[in-house]
């Protein structure tokens, strides 16, 4: 079990006592992302392999040093916050095997409206761009094949964003992916994460995730936008009557030149990510 923690001094210890307590025989390892705090000691008083990073790296560089740390076949990652319940780890460890990944799904009722609404919107675009249900994008609960962690280890950002692109990148490698109801409680502490500024991160690593393995499912919809709005724009001009009437006017024309080179970037970008799945 890999934990990271940036200054949780007020409940790693009870965390880490809980998971030892249900899973005694599992490593239990805290990854101390440059805590200012007594977040290292109390982990490793509770029973914990701490491994500390020297300055804050973020929540994903923490993440990283726990996968590449630890010796199970299988990676149980969770929160040092207290969000989530050890007792439901076996709901996420159970099916690896068959499943690749396994993600808990939180309730919508267990988060804010504001955060709700974000994972919402996140939900939707990932769906789209996967061709897949994704019920929690989010979730940093959750199980997997270290072999296959470790083949997506150098897609992680450093920051927050690494449960986003875990679960993107495999779908989009084909591996399989499982979701597990889970019930997130109320954290212990204040969180790190700003909605605003960690929402542009997130959308921005959904698009690089499916960019970098469907380049067509980003290309196309933006291609053939410009191909309407100029077609349309030009027909408008050739037959409605006034000034310009029975020509296309240039913006219709550079519009229409648009979707063809967008599309054909989308096209190669397509070619290049398939040679990069063959090989």
């Amino acid at each position: 079990m890999v934990i990271p923690a940036f200054n949780e001094e007020e409940g790693i210890a009870a965390v880490v006592a809980k998971v030892r307590e249900r899973h005694p025989w599992r490593e239990v390892i805290v990854v101390d992302d440059g805590s200012a705090d007594a977040t290292a000691e109390r982990a490793a008083a509770a029973g914990a392999l701490v491994v500390r990073h020297p300055y804050n790296k973020g929540n994903g560089a923490a993440v990283k040093t726990g996968i590449r740390a630890a010796q199970g076949d299988v990676v149980l990652l969770m929160d040092a916050d207290g969000q989530h319940d050890p007792d439901e780890a076996a709901a996420l460890f159970g099916p690896i095997g068959v499943h690749d990944m396994v993600i808990g799904a939180r309730a919508s009722r267990d988060q804010s409206w504001v955060r709700a609404l974000g994972n919402a919107v996140f939900r939707a675009v990932a769906s789209w761009l996967t061709g897949r249900p994704i019920p929690d994008l989010t979730s940093g609960y959750r199980a997997a094949r270290r072999e296959r962690l470790l083949e997506i280890l150098h897609l992680l950002p450093n920051g927050f964003s690494y449960p986003t692109t875990s679960c993107l990148a495999f779908l989009k490698a084909g591996h399989n992916v499982a979701f597990a109801p889970i019930r997130a409680h109320r954290r212990v502490g204040r969180s790190k994460i700003r909605v605003l500024r960690d929402g542009v991160r997130f959308l921005l690593i959904i698009f690089k995730i499916v960019t970098l393995y469907s380049p067509l499912k980003v290309f196309f919809p933006i291609a053939a936008s410009s191909l309407v709005l100029g077609l349309a724009y030009g027909a408008w001009n050739v037959f409605t009557p006034g000034e310009g009437h029975g020509r296309i006017p240039m913006g219709a024309a550079m519009l229409i030149q648009l979707a063809v080179v967008v599309f054909l970037f989308g096209l190669i970008s397509e070619q290049i990510a398939s040679g990069q799945e063959r090989k």
